[in-house]
């Protein structure tokens, strides 16, 4: 049986990349792409950005062909503004919409969006009925447990939000107290799903780090699919490594360190592309620690590699860190 949201087919069981601040942007979503991700979303983006054209907000509305099925999650704390954005969001041709009430960082949560709204269902319920009215696209949410550990209400969450017209909802599993701490907690998810009132598919997310936990959970929580945000960053192998253990039964090799250096070139230059040389040199910084994690004696290149300007110095280096760990590790 395939998942579907909408008339979107997801396959089996559907591997997707969360949406990530500052991290889930066109350069890396290309290289998750490639290995295999079934479906992606945009960095989520601020209702209010949308409707002042505020340029940041604008940019992430950018899609490409070849990242679909694609959603682009928007945030906000007023019902308006949301409806407004989702009418902006709906013109740039997503194959869905998805809301964020997940968000738990404080200048998202204490202005009343994101994982606020987990604290006023009724609001929450109010603003998803405006968002689904005012797209012809399937409308989804990636929400959490609760506020704390004193308000887990996502069970109530779930059937609300599906009697409004929501086609998927994906579930984090810790509170906003928690922040990205402690372990996640599935056994709501589960709960979640086995609930006979609930049809739409339910995804898990939270500490999915390994093809263990993948092939574990899956059975244990019996969830429709998995979300992957932070374990893909810098290793965006992750999805062909799940997909080829529940296909096979069977590991695949650890990238080498040809393919670590060909993934990360291969991101810096869709980096240049889209952002321009200055910001993309920039901004990919952030990445290459994460591509190279583990490999011995590694500071002195990561040093270099967030120091330089020039595009022709990072190929180098690049270089150079391919032939000198081929040698060591062989």
């Amino acid at each position: 049986m395939s998942v579907k949201i909408g008339n979107i087919d997801l396959g089996a069981f559907p591997l997707l990349l969360a949406p990530m601040e500052d991290v889930s942007d066109p350069p890396f979503r290309f290289v998750c792409k490639q290995n295999g991700v079934d479906m992606m979303y945009t960095e989520f983006i601020s209702s209010e950005g949308l409707i002042r054209d505020a340029a940041k907000s604008v940019a992430k509305l950018d899609i490409f062909e070849y990242e679909r099925p694609i959603g682009i999650q928007i945030f906000g704390s007023e019902i308006d503004s949301m409806r407004e954005a989702t009418k902006i969001a709906s013109a740039a041709n997503p194959d869905l919409i998805d809301i964020n009430y997940g968000c738990p960082v404080k200048n998202v949560a204490c202005r009343g969006a994101g994982a606020s709204l987990l604290q006023d269902i009724d609001r929450m319920v109010l603003m998803t009925r405006a968002v689904v009215e005012a797209t012809h696209l399937p409308v989804t949410v990636k929400t959490r447990l609760g506020w704390d550990d004193n308000t887990k209400n996502v069970y109530e969450v779930a059937e609300r939000l599906q009697d409004v017209g929501i086609q998927a909802l994906t579930i984090h599993g810790r509170t906003r107290a928690q922040m990205y701490k402690g372990e996640a907690d599935w056994t709501l998810i589960r709960e979640i799903k086995q609930n006979p009132r609930i049809k739409i598919p339910i995804f898990g997310n939270g500490d999915v780090n390994s093809i263990e936990k993948a092939a574990d959970w899956r059975l244990e929580y019996e969830i429709d699919g998995i979300m992957i945000g932070r374990a893909a960053i810098g290793y965006p192998w992750i999805f062909r490594e799940i997909k080829h253990f529940f296909a096979t039964g069977e590991y695949l090799p650890e990238p080498t360190i040809s393919e670590r250096v060909d993934v990360c070139r291969t991101h810096f230059e869709k980096s240049i592309l889209w952002k321009g040389e200055k910001t993309g040199v920039f901004e990919m910084r952030r990445h290459y620690a994460n591509y190279f994690k583990g490999l011995p004696d590694f500071k002195e290149y990561r040093m270099k590699l967030v120091s330089l300007e020039n595009i022709q110095d990072i190929h180098s280096t690049l270089d150079e860190i391919n032939e000198r760990f081929q040698i060591e590790m062989a």
